[in-house]
Formats: structure tokens, C-alpha cells, sequence
């Protein structure tokens, strides 16, 4: 149950964030190292999840992962376009 409420914390803090980047496109405070080894971390933890068979660490870390991913395109996207 701990678990369970752990992980349903973490995701939904990371909501707001992901929408505001996706809402203003705006990635400025936003450090590439950072999100690259954040998205790294959570898909690491979401293969955990999957080969320990815990559906709260599996299920939490792909949504997280779904959404950083996103965030962390705009952040590339956002770098290519002001180096040209």
C-alpha cells in the first residue's frame, strides 16, 4: 500500500511540470544533463519494475518516462532551434 501511494505521488508530481513544457514549449530552466539522466532513471526503474513484477514501480515509472520523454524532446527541439 506504502508502495502503491509512493508511486501514484511521484507521477502526479511530476504532472504539472510536463504540462507546462508541453502547454508553453518553454524549456529554458530546464537542464538537458539533468532530464537526460532523469529519463534514463525512470526507464531503468521501469524495467525493475516489469522484472520484479511490481505493477506500482512498473506502471508509475512508464507514465513518468512517457511524459519526461516528451519534455525532454521539446528541450533538444529547443536547443537545435536556437543554435541555427
Amino acid at each position: 500500500m506504502i508502495g502503491n501511494i509512493a508511486a501514484l505521488l511521484t507521477t502526479l508530481s511530476f504532472l504539472p511540470q510536463a504540462f507546462k513544457v508541453i502547454k508553453t514549449k518553454n524549456t529554458e530552466g530546464i537542464s538537458l544533463l539533468m532530464y537526460a539522466m532523469f529519463v534514463l532513471g525512470v526507464f531503468l526503474w521501469s524495467i525493475y519494475g516489469y522484472m520484479i513484477g511490481d505493477m506500482a514501480i512498473l506502471v508509475s515509472n512508464t507514465i513518468t518516462f512517457i511524459l519526461a520523454i516528451v519534455v525532454l524532446c521539446y528541450k533538444v527541439h529547443s536547443i537545435k532551434k536556437s543554435s541555427n
